[in-house]
């Protein structure tokens, strides 16, 4: 039996960004991932000046990455190409860094900073009880201080400690590849947000393409489970659609590798409990209305580390109550959201809308780019607060009406 104050499963952004605090708060810490260093992880590749902001607090050497200046977003024939705003709390930019190298350069600096990392090496809690006492591989058992669940989406060691999806709730599926264009050098991320399947139904999502600054693009598309069909949606077919749409305008190659698809969790049953918390996508922690979660990875392993390191005993339920009075607002107000442009009307009219007036995209830039939560001053705070106390009066229609 070996002891260590913190145990982290799963060495991703989240878990990456746990270790990294906790070594430099003074903690022990253990990192478990069942792949080998260096794995691809599939995923966008987008980090929101949020993201930035918080790469920037770990001290993360960002020179390897392709810094993004704002967003263009399209709906129908309406194109918005809007800089990131300035804030008292993030950078004005973004980046676009392909998650083998981003990943790396975080568990790189974990190592660097204490912690011990094993790869290809599966762990699982241990319980007394309610209570996770430690972690055990098929070789070895540590006595925690606190376990630290960083596994995006659930699996096994989720499902073990009932942090598992709500039934009902929303949740996304998104796919993306890579392929050569001339304007990898692009300084804007571009999304299309009026998606339509080979069956010409409106999809509640959009496509992308993010300039990655070495000779490639990520390029992708995500949908939302409110819209009728959805299980029948061929994702596959949806990236064709989108790449013949946007081929000749990027000047685009043939597809590099096989696109890959992925699960985006957008709630969990539970996030804490005696002896762990869980962070990152395995906390449920995805903006409904873009899909994007790296930001909130990175923010809530932080907060897990530092708040084990005020007061070890608390810090589980301090972490819970928090993360609340962050993110539960605006997730849930995404979430509401999502049921209402599982409509196709509803979903087209509010297109027009979002993109419709320079008021407005200068809202929905906010939102798509992680920038609104419960602390957000101005007008886009002010939307998403009454639009919370909106749709919490809709809610049990939206659900007796989902698509």
């Amino acid at each position: 039996m070996k002891t260590v104050d913190i145990a982290v499963i799963g060495a991703g952004p989240a878990g990456a960004a746990a270790a990294i605090q906790a070594a430099r708060n003074g903690s022990s810490v253990v990192v478990f991932d069942k792949a080998p260093y260096g794995r691809d992880k599939v995923c966008g590749d987008g980090l929101t000046p949020r993201a930035v902001g918080a790469l920037n607090e770990l001290k993360i050497d960002m020179s390897d990455a392709h810094s993004i200046q704002g967003l263009r977003m399209i709906a129908n024939r309406t194109r918005r190409q809007l800089d990131w705003p300035d804030t008292s709390r993030f950078p004005r930019h973004g980046a676009v860094w392909p998650r083998k190298r981003l990943d790396a350069a975080l568990i790189d600096a974990a190592g660097e900073a204490g912690a011990v990392i094993h790869w290809e090496t599966e762990a699982n809690p241990v319980l007394e009880g309610n209570r996770v006492v430690g972690v055990e591989t098929r070789d070895d058992q540590w006595k925690t201080g606190l376990v630290i669940v960083a596994t995006g989406a659930p699996g096994n060691v989720a499902r073990s400690l009932g942090a598992v999806r709500v039934e009902g709730e929303p949740f996304g599926l998104a796919i993306r590849t890579y392929v050569e264009s001339p304007r990898h050098a692009d300084r804007f991320l571009e999304a299309t947000l009026t998606m339509r399947d080979g069956n010409g139904r409106s999809v509640p999502g959009y496509g992308w393409i993010f300039p990655a600054g070495d000779g490639t693009v990520n390029i992708g598309v995500g949908a939302l489970s409110t819209m009728k069909g959805f299980k029948d949606l061929n994702l596959n077919n949806l990236l064709d659609i989108y790449y013949e749409q946007v081929k000749d305008e990027w000047e685009l190659g043939p597809y590099l590798e096989r696109p890959r698809a992925w699960r985006l969790p957008m709630t969990t049953r539970a996030r804490h409990g005696p002896g762990w918390v869980a962070i990152g996508d395995a906390a449920g922690l995805i903006n409904p209305m873009n899909g994007e979660g790296i930001d909130y990875g990175l923010e809530s392993g932080m907060l897990a580390a530092d708040l084990f390191a005020e007061d070890p005993a608390t810090a589980p339920d301090r972490y819970d109550n928090l993360i609340g009075e962050r993110f539960d607002g605006f997730l849930r107000t995404g979430r509401r959201f999502s049921f209402l442009i599982g409509h196709p009307w509803i979903l087209n009219a509010g297109l027009r809308l979002a993109v419709g007036t320079q008021a407005i995209a200068d809202i929905t830039l906010k939102v798509m780019g992680n920038l609104v939560d419960s602390e957000t001053p101005g007008a886009a705070g002010r939307v998403l607060r009454t639009a919370d106390k909106l749709l919490q009066w809709l809610d049990p229609v939206l659900r007796r009406t989902r698509a």
